[in-house]
């Protein structure tokens, strides 16, 4: 395989894990690999990225943050 044909993964310091069954559901904010914290909606997952000093512009920058499981509007359960 070639750099040129290689998939791209994500250089994001934040991933966003899938939705968690939960009353609410949230799903799991990680920062480099690390649990940070668990967000039930966007303004939960940008005050968790300012709390550790990540500004975020754009939730569909993939540089910055990577979403599993669902985009940035998927916060129920399938």
């Amino acid at each position: 395989m070639t750099e040129g044909s290689a998939p791209h993964l994500s250089p994001a310091r934040i991933t966003v894990l899938g939705v968690q069954p939960g009353n609410p559901p949230f799903r799991i904010v990680e920062i480099d690999g690390e649990f940070v914290g668990r967000a039930m909606s966007m303004t939960d997952v940008l005050l968790i990225a300012a709390e550790v000093g990540i500004p975020i512009h754009d939730l569909d920058d993939l540089d910055v943050v990577r979403w599993v499981g669902g985009g940035k509007f998927t916060w129920t359960p399938h």
